[in-house]
């Protein structure tokens, strides 16, 4: 019936209907379908230096690798409480502009991992900035570009006070002595990044989409010989504190701390290492702030994580219970308060 090699109309009509095909599924029936989304009710209202950190995402084109189209997929369970949905990433019913309807943007491939909840599993500002300046730093296997044009590399005498220094390791400054300087765009941009956290959503259990919580639970609360089983504490350190202390422990110099060999995380009296988690640190300035893990951990995964660093990479301390972790918990609050 059809014959390309000689109708060469019949081959441009059936490539056009094709392309149209294409572009009705993958572009304009999930537009149409955005036109329904509403924010859900926990959302709060995006600041200005987000918003526009939210365009700056799309202006460098963020989204070509980390995509923020949903998938309720298995692979895609693994980056939040439960899977994303299209309200994840959408604010208000106000037009961003006369193009967009909402800042839902669709990337074109899965490169790197869903950010629904970035603001979450990284909460520090200090990561997000290395991160952006050369991925290498934090993630050695990373095949992240860089954006070394949205900082400035200062000499010391060229910082000034209201700058947000970067603790850039030396080797990868020109000068030893100089420091790596945050440009107004790249903050709004790990603002953006940092307001990126999955809201609650009434009557919905996230551990029912989640096989690896369920799992976690059940864990926790088993026993043998009437000790309580903690989750997997390697696991939970990879997740959680591998992206700053290194997969060995080691911390990245002029960056992060060790933990190997660390007289806070081999002390008998584990309160203060407690204490840092839950609380962050931010009381030496070579190394960036650490922020705290109190919202984020529940006191067996905290136990579980400090006892992982406690008997790994030379080091050799006592264990810590979840009990400890809960009364300093209960310090940490009623000081607080």
């Amino acid at each position: 019936m059809f014959n390309f090699h000689k109708n060469l109309n019949s081959l441009v009509l059936t490539a056009f209907l094709v392309f149209l095909g294409l572009s009705m599924l993958v572009s304009v029936i999930p537009a149409f379908q955005l036109q329904k989304t509403e924010p859900l009710p926990t959302m709060t209202e995006p600041t200005e230096d987000e918003l526009q950190g939210l365009r700056v995402y799309v202006g460098e084109n963020c989204m070509a690798c980390h995509t923020q189209q949903v998938r309720n997929i298995e692979m895609d369970q693994t980056w939040g409480d439960r899977p994303s949905i299209p309200s994840d990433y959408y604010y208000s019913k106000q037009r961003m502009n006369v193009w967009q309807q909402s800042p839902s943007v669709l990337g074109s491939e899965r490169t790197g991992p869903d950010l629904t909840n970035i603001g979450k599993r990284q909460p520090g500002q200090d990561w997000h900035l290395m991160h952006l300046y050369n991925p290498r730093i934090v993630v050695k296997e990373s095949i992240m570009p860089g954006y070394p044009w949205m900082f400035e590399e200062k000499s010391p005498d060229q910082v000034k006070e209201k700058d947000v220094i970067v603790s850039v390791p030396s080797e990868y400054l020109s000068h030893p002595d100089n420091k790596v300087v945050a440009s107004k765009q790249v903050m709004q941009l790990v603002n953006y990044l940092q307001s990126l956290k999955q809201s609650d959503m009434p009557g919905m259990d996230a551990t029912a989409f989640i096989p690896s919580t369920k799992k976690k639970i059940a864990a926790s609360s088993a026993s043998v010989d009437g000790e309580a089983v903690l989750p997997d504490g390697l696991k939970l350190y990879d997740q959680t504190c591998a992206a700053c202390h290194q997969s060995n422990g080691q911390g990245i110099p002029g960056a992060f701390p060790s933990i190997a060999g660390s007289q806070i995380v081999n002390d008998d009296n584990p309160e203060t290492l407690i204490r840092i988690v839950l609380q962050g640190y931010d009381a030496r300035p070579e190394f960036g702030a650490m922020p705290s893990f109190a919202a984020q951990l529940s006191d067996e995964e905290i136990a579980a994580i400090l006892n992982h660093e406690r008997s790994s990479w030379g080091n050799s301390a006592k264990k810590v219970t979840a009990e400890q972790v809960t009364k300093i918990r209960e310090l940490v609050e009623q000081s607080v308060n």
